[in-house]
């Protein structure tokens, strides 16, 4: 079974079509797209509709647009779809909004050139405006803007809007902006798209639909404009809805539709309908509030019970599953201390003590999440419902545990860990259920650097054994329209995934920049010659991780056809020349605009970026930065330690070696003039407020600085 067939099977992914509906949403979206249509005041308003993240809320957009095409023609919206996520960590988000408008008016059957023409002047303009600027409804613009505007300027921007308005009010088709995963932005970001709203909020005509949880976006405008979060956004939203979550029969068909599906192939006999019923009541339903949750649990189980299957208790197996999605803290403990629960240690003489070490590790689970853990484990190892108290326990039974393959027999216990490798590796199944979200940056992302802070025994994080193997599964396994975003998500947070312990200890570490620029690679080689620059341009434009765009594109000048030749056949290139040079420009822009905003100093690698930017642009730029960087006493600390580099020493009886640290004189003197700032490095070390690898490469520079001439 490839990926692609899998991820047909229970893709995550919002619905379309109403016929699919299995939630109770489509009749809800068919009203509301009927009251919408019918029902526009003079002024245009702005209609909320708020839920958590994964309930639905993408699917509920979808069902509108549905009916609103079912509409009488005359009454047809014209649809304007803007996802602000797309667009995440870009200053000019107000653009990139009227960008979309004007993309969408411009496909619409009505002459609307005049309007175009009056709303793109009108977006240039309040683009030069200061946010500090308060004019009616006009709270959008730049933020750095060193000037004071001519009220002139602010004059024109409010005439113009009423122009606008006026073009609107001919129009005989009403415009519908939707607006999703706002909740998906950080807090700067979603002020920064309120502020753009409510600057056009009260153009006619005009309805505004807003998917987002509610607590997200009002702890963002918390204390905005001097008022609560919760205040800012009643002054915005006119129509708030709360997204109807599906009733509890709902999410309970969906998910034992699909359980069904899954076990179809067990053993009769071993599926049990009451311990069933009381295994899902007491814990397994707490765990699946939304229809996101159902799909990540039956995703999970359709790749690791087939393995199990006759093997195990299918109703034990859905719980341990239950808990290693949904409480891997309890799934942890179950699997390192099998005695603690399969009752080899119960004795009465260590009943005190077994109650003080379950006591002790449950009592630090989510609170949310605690009675529902805890009654689940009373289901799964009745010997812990006697000790807490939920149920009786007849010794007798364990005969019977072993005969129905329950996880609580000692004998049977094992078989349900088969796809749990040694802690901290990753597994074919695990592997599989990441690759399957790779349609959706925002999940694939997320899974990825949850790795990323997951320790392994031997130093390594499993984000590093993760990138290993995966470059195993980049043929047909992914599918190739999956590739642009996977390419999303790596260049969006690929930085995040450099980290010193994934190095290694030997003299040629490959680090995970590495892994992924292979894994970049082998992807980009499966995509056609005409596709392979829009993908990573998308990606490098979206993307925040500065240190990742750099390496993969000077990595790919090695493998552009400008070497091609006898020593690289044209096939073997990855990009045209002319494509190199585009992305060359750019990433060295975005190189530029993080040097402005500062943020350039918190990438990691500083010095390749710093040199693969002395090599785009000349020493001039590099170098002028890194002189006013390091004005700032703190920022000349951090510097220093991004010029640490990993070294290593050898004994006769070392083969890795030992690693250590070490900052050299000669990667710091093409950016910067060591003995400018040796007197401040030696005043700085005394300093209380700076951490120790700061503090250890201001030593290293006092240590190894060498007068010039020597």
């Amino acid at each position: 079974m490839t990926l692609k067939h899998y991820c047909t099977l229970s893709a995550d992914k919002p619905l379309i079509d109403p016929r699919e509906d299995q939630l109770g949403y489509a009749l809800f979206a068919r009203h509301l797209a009927f009251s919408l249509t019918k029902m526009i005041p003079a002024e245009g308003f702005v209609v909320a509709l708020y839920g958590p993240w994964g309930s639905g809320k993408t699917t509920l957009l979808n069902f509108l647009f549905h009916y609103f095409k079912e509409a009488p023609v005359d009454e047809q919206p014209i649809i304007v779809p803007f996802n602000p996520w797309w667009f995440s960590g870009h200053e000019k988000l107000a653009k990139h909004f009227f960008d979309q408008l004007l993309a969408s008016l411009a496909t619409s059957d009505i002459d609307m050139c005049n309007l175009q023409a009056k709303i793109a002047e009108f977006a240039d303009m309040v683009s030069e405006l200061p946010s500090s600027i308060h004019i009616p409804y006009i709270s959008i613009g730049k933020i750095a803007v060193e000037f004071t505007p001519l009220k002139s300027s602010v004059k024109n921007v409010i005439k113009l809007k009423m122009e606008i308005a006026e073009e609107l009010r001919k129009q005989p088709r009403r415009i519908f902006v939707t607006v999703d995963d706002i909740d998906r932005l950080n807090p700067e970001e979603i002020r920064q798209l309120f502020g753009v709203i409510k600057s056009v909020a009260d153009f006619p005509n005009v309805v505004y639909l807003l998917t987002f949880d509610k607590k997200v976006v009002i702890e963002a405008l918390r204390e905005s404009q001097g008022i609560s979060g919760e205040n800012y956004l009643e002054k915005i939203v006119q129509f708030p809805f709360e997204l109807p979550l599906p009733d509890r029969s709902s999410l309970y068909r969906l998910l034992f539709a699909r359980l069904e599906s899954i076990m179809a192939g067990t053993p009769e006999g071993l599926f049990d309908q009451t311990y069933w019923g009381n295994v899902f009541m007491r814990g397994i339903e707490h765990f699946i509030s939304t229809p996101r949750k159902i799909n990540l649990l039956t995703n999970t189980l359709s790749v690791t019970y087939p393995a199990v299957q006759g093997e195990v208790n299918p109703v034990d197996f859905i719980g341990i599953e239950t808990l290693r999605i949904f409480s891997p803290e309890a799934y942890n403990m179950i699997r390192t201390y099998p005695d603690k629960f399969t009752g080899r240690e119960w004795v009465a003489s260590k009943m005190d003590q077994l109650r003080t070490f379950q006591d002790s590790w449950v009592n630090q689970i989510d609170e949310g999440n605690r009675e529902a853990v805890r009654g689940l484990l009373s289901q799964l190892f009745p010997k812990l419902g006697e000790m807490w108290g939920d149920m009786g326990f007849d010794p007798p039974n364990e005969a019977t545990w072993r005969k129905q393959l329950r996880i609580c027999s000692p004998d049977i216990f094992p078989v349900f860990f088969h796809l749990a490798l040694p802690q901290g590796d990753i597994s074919n199944a695990e592997i599989m259920i990441i690759l399957s979200l790779a349609d959706n940056p925002q999940e694939f992302s997320g899974r990825l650097l949850e790795l990323a802070v997951q320790a392994r025994p031997d130093g390594f994080t499993r984000l590093h054994a993760f990138l290993d193997r995966v470059m195993d599964y980049t043929g047909k396994e992914i599918a190739l329209e999956s590739i642009p975003s996977i390419f999303l998500s790596l260049f969006d947070v690929g930085d995040q995934f450099i980290r010193p312990e994934d190095e290694g200890s030997g003299k040629l570490p490959i680090g995970n920049d590495q892994r992924m620029a292979q894994i970049i690679f082998q992807l980009l080689r499966r995509l056609p010659w005409d596709s392979r620059l829009s993908a990573l341009q998308q990606a490098i434009t979206h993307g925040r991780a500065i240190f990742t765009s750099v390496k993969i594109v000077m990595e790919l000048g090695k493998l552009s056809d400008k070497h091609a030749g006898e020593a690289r056949p044209q096939p073997e290139a990855l990009i045209r020349q002319g494509d190199q040079a585009s992305l060359e420009k750019l990433v060295l822009a975005k190189v530029r605009e993080a040097a402005d905003d500062e943020s350039l100093l918190q990438c990691p690698k500083l010095p390749e970026i710093l040199t693969m930017w002395q090599n785009l642009a000349g020493n001039a730029e590099p170098v002028t930065w890194v002189n006013k960087v390091v004005r700032d006493d703190h920022n000349l600390a951090i510097l220093l330690e991004k010029f640490m580099k990993k070294d290593f020493s050898h004994s006769m009886i070392q083969v890795d070696g030992e690693s250590q640290y070490r900052l050299t004189q000669a990667a710091l003197t093409p950016f910067l003039d060591p003995e400018s700032i040796l007197d401040r490095t030696r005043t700085l070390t005394e300093s209380e407020w700076l951490g120790q690898p700061q503090q250890d490469a201001l030593r290293q520079f006092i240590r190894h600085f060498k007068p010039k001439g020597h």
